[in-house]
């Protein structure tokens, strides 16, 4: 049986993702990657409520008006920690909020706004790059997991192993530096795609672990052969606020 066979649903959906994400790309409009991201955002708010056992249900609204807010304000990384110190005040006020409400408004809230702020910033091609880098990283960690992989990474995701890793960010390091250099010169791209696709690695592992914790498979049921959205954007998540970072404070 050949591999598209035996994959075909998660092959088509992964190519359907694919297409629609470059038409976005190539729009390049503002209020179309603002409705983009938002879609993502609270879908995978959605799904974090789950993973993180949040008992109430009536968080996304909450994260809706926060979106609302960022299409307006230009930094949005920033409203990550008002929401913070908004949420900090409220506890401190009355002891009876549980903390636990307030994960979803780090993860996913956090990635997503960091990676919308970086193309307010920097343009479709920073997200052009972190696409490339975390693919990449994807890739070259299952392409060389599965032909010489032996060393286990980690007990949160046994699939994993070391040279599986060090493949994937070997790999996303060289090619992401190439797609890098439409930013940057050579030097930082080569530091940021490293950074970057190691990043990567732990947004896996931390979606991973909380799948773990919550007794599922996937954070959803929403895209066929892939899960849910947070199961196809864990590595962005930590990667974007990664790339954010580093480009202020290298460019």
């Amino acid at each position: 049986m050949s591999i598209f066979a035996q994959h075909s649903e998660r092959i088509t959906t992964g190519l359907a993702l694919v297409a629609f994400v470059l038409l976005v790309g190539f729009i390049d409009n503002f209020f179309v990657m603002w409705l983009f991201f938002g879609a993502i955002y609270l879908l995978a708010f959605k799904e974090a409520i789950v993973l993180f056992g949040v008992e109430k249900e009536n968080l996304l609204p909450y994260a809706a008006g926060l979106w609302l807010i960022a299409g307006v304000y230009p930094y949005g990384d920033d409203l990550f920690v008002l929401a913070g110190v908004a949420y900090a005040s409220a506890v401190a006020f009355n002891k009876e909020l549980p903390w636990r409400d307030f994960f979803p408004f780090i993860y996913p809230t956090a990635g997503i706004l960091f990676i919308f702020t970086m193309y307010q910033e920097y343009g479709v091609l920073s997200l052009l790059w972190l696409l490339v880098v975390v693919a990449l990283t994807d890739v070259g960690a299952y392409a060389v997991g599965k032909s010489i992989g032996k060393t286990p990474f980690c007990q949160t995701s046994p699939n994993k192993t070391m040279e599986g890793v060090v493949g994937g960010v070997v790999v996303a390091t060289f090619g992401g530096m190439f797609a890098g250099l439409t930013i940057v010169d050579f030097a930082v791209a080569l530091v940021i795609s490293f950074a970057v696709a190691l990043t990567s690695i732990f947004g896996d592992l931390f979606e991973s672990s909380l799948k773990r914790a919550a007794g599922v498979k996937d954070s959803g049921d929403l895209l066929p052969g892939h899960g849910g959205v947070l199961d196809r954007i864990d590595g962005y998540l930590f990667a974007g606020v990664t790339m954010l970072v580093l480009l202020r404070g290298l460019v």
